[in-house]
């Protein structure tokens, strides 16, 4: 299945934010990038808080974040109440943020994983479906405050 995927990140996520979008458009799904558009220095709540704002929207299905130790991407998307942004560092990682939280951004963090590592997260992530059921009244009790 093809999906609407918001990809952005900061500068220490730039080699491998053009990596991912690489496989994203050869998987079909239709890519729009938040930037940054080179790996000089910018401060990432700069480009999270527009993609987080376009899954919010829905004018995303799903998000990938990439920053240096995926901590900072993810902690500015999570400030949204619709956003369940997940850091992830192992493909097992992912398919659980996805079947247990139903994620909606995967974040990466690009100096803790190889590449290899994070086009297996992204993978695992755009194909696991959400469990729902007992999951279901966990997460709908995420955005309770």
């Amino acid at each position: 299945m093809a999906y609407k995927i918001a990809i952005g990140g900061d500068h220490a996520g730039f080699t491998y934010k053009n990596l991912i979008k690489e496989i994203l458009a050869e998987g079909g799904h239709d890519v729009k990038d938040f930037g940054p558009f080179s790996d000089a220095s910018v401060d990432y709540p700069d480009h999270v808080h527009p993609l987080a704002k376009s899954i919010v929207n829905k004018e995303a299905d799903f998000g990938i974040l990439i920053c240096g130790s995926g901590n900072g991407v993810a902690m500015t998307a999570n400030k949204y109440k619709e956003v369940r942004a997940a850091l992830c560092w192992k493909p097992e990682l992912a398919k659980l943020a996805r079947e247990h939280n139903d994620a909606n951004i995967l974040c990466i963090p690009a100096r803790f994983v190889s590449e290899e590592e994070a086009a297996e997260m992204v993978k695992v992530f755009l194909t696991t479906a959400f469990e729902g059921g007992r999951h279901q009244n966990r997460v709908d009790k995420i955005a309770d405050c």
